[in-house]
């Protein structure tokens, strides 16, 4: 595997998460289901920040942003006041 096609990897997985950017602690925590082992790319290229910066280099990822809709509570009802007749 070259590192060309490791970073592609690496850009795709990334980008299929939906996150521009992952440290290294996350990606670790995908177990298997990574592309490409994390200490092969950081034999490649020395650390996991100059393996992101080949990668938004090369392959930039381009991430929709999600729109996060949050419904608004209904108005409560305000309470009547309730008026006392004080005549006697």
């Amino acid at each position: 595997m070259t590192k060309d096609m490791m970073i592609k990897g690496l850009s795709e997985f990334i980008a299929s998460k939906g996150v521009d950017t992952m440290d290294l602690k996350t990606y670790k925590s995908f177990g298997n289901d990574v592309p490409v082992k994390d200490y092969l790319l950081k034999r490649y290229f020395g650390s996991w920040n100059r393996v992101l910066s080949v990668v938004k280099k090369r392959y930039p990822i381009s991430v929709a942003p999600v729109e996060v809709k949050v419904e608004k509570p209904a108005p409560k009802p305000k309470a009547k006041k309730e008026v006392k007749d004080v005549k006697k």
